[in-house]
């Protein structure tokens, strides 16, 4: 039987961050040997004392890193990963086309996976989402998410619309005229599908797609109630990255999607 994968994890003080350090503990395949956030230093988490930096990511000879993060340190931290051969799996969101393509030159000695969501459920969605695209002729995506969360609208139906363009370019215009309330159509995203997003009290993800064609409907719907849901998608990443080469975009392939 093979040695467990060394893994650590960026930002293990937060809420998602110690989610994932349980989740690394109770897989038998993968072993937590470093958690890092400054914010938390000293606080022992999955039975692992935080630490400030990455340096106890390199003297514990850790394989994989796990960021969850927020978009500055996520850089910083992706970018130590490439340096030092370490794999990378990244749930942070916001990273610009410019940062992939960074991504893309420096891991040459390892391999990073950039997910904008690891619930498997949403990948699905996403994907469903695409197949369905060419056969309708108006879509708009509404997502749901807690009033934490602080940009809109969310990675993944910032990915969801640009899958969904890259399907298909032909939808209908927008018949609108005049918007009593401004923005109330909602963002105009790739292709002109409309992107809306809610920020509500008491939920914690959620999701649909509508598309719409000559007498009929189809929504495409995932619901999260916790940071659970990530885990399964993460902990597969992990198990799985070294069989990507380079950078991957999104957890498709990691599914045979």
């Amino acid at each position: 039987m093979s040695e467990p994968l060394r893994v650590g994890v960026f930002g293990a003080g937060g809420k998602v961050g110690a989610t994932v350090c349980a989740a690394m503990v109770e897989d038998p395949a993968l072993e937590l040997v470093a958690a890092v956030d400054p914010r938390a230093a000293g606080q022992t988490i999955g039975g692992i004392e935080v630490a400030p930096t990455p340096q106890a990511m390199f003297d514990s000879g850790v394989q994989v890193a796990v960021d969850f993060t927020v978009l500055d340190a996520a850089r910083t931290n992706v970018a130590w990963c490439a340096l030092h051969g370490v794999h990378a799996v990244v749930g942070t969101t916001g990273f610009t086309a410019a940062d992939l393509d960074s991504f893309r030159e420096a891991f040459t000695r390892s391999n990073c996976v950039v997910a904008p969501n690891f619930a498997i459920g949403a990948v699905l969605m996403m994907r469903f989402a695409e197949l369905a695209a060419p056969y309708f002729q108006t879509a708009e995506i509404i997502e749901f998410h807690h009033d934490a969360k602080v940009d809109a609208p969310s990675g993944t139906a910032v990915r969801t619309a640009e899958r969904m363009a890259a399907a298909s370019d032909d939808w209908n215009d927008d018949p609108t005229k005049h918007e009593v309330y401004p923005g109330a159509r909602g963002g105009l995203g790739p292709a002109g599908i409309r992107v809306h997003a809610v920020r509500m009290h008491g939920m914690f993800a959620h999701q649909e797609v509508v598309l719409g064609t000559a007498g009929q409907t189809l929504v495409i719907r995932h619901d999260t109630f916790d940071r659970d849901c990530y885990m399964p998608g993460v902990v597969l990443a992990c198990q799985r990255i070294a069989d990507h080469p380079g950078l991957t975009v999104g957890l498709d392939s990691f599914l045979g999607l």
